[in-house]
């Protein structure tokens, strides 16, 4: 599965990056859930979807297309990084469990929205087909 965000996706298309997106963001704040009392862990997050759609997060990932090509220098746009803390506990830990039990609800959503649309969207294709469900 390719990483990088289409600048020019169709329906389908966003639908899967938002979820892929959902997923990521999933797995990083399960980590920092599991760290929340690691002394002098740093919570981190993703930036959100918006940004990466505009490109502002990076750029796309050069292709390599001969052994001899190197693979270029540029960031993945979904690596996590750590997030500015609302404050830091006595042994300078930045998770704040509750702000980070919200953002997971928060995703959880748009992992059912994205899906929902996914959904949808083949529905609509089989119905064209003439086949039903």
């Amino acid at each position: 599965m390719e990483r990088v965000l289409d600048p020019t996706p169709s329906l389908l298309t966003l639908a899967e990056q938002r979820l892929r997106w959902a997923v990521q963001r999933q797995e990083v704040l399960a980590e920092n859930i599991a760290n929340a009392n690691t002394p002098g862990y740093a919570a981190r997050d993703l930036p959100d979807f918006k940004t990466l759609l505009s490109g502002a997060a990076g750029a796309a990932v050069p292709a390599v297309t001969q052994p001899g090509h190197l693979a270029g220098t540029l960031s993945d746009p979904l690596r996590a990084a750590p997030v500015r803390p609302a404050g830091r506990s006595p042994d300078r830990n930045t998770v704040s469990t509750e702000s980070e039990l919200s953002k997971v609800a928060e995703t959880e959503t748009t992992q059912e929205f994205a899906t929902n649309i996914y959904r949808k969207y083949m529905s609509m294709f089989r119905l064209a087909l003439g086949r039903s469900q």
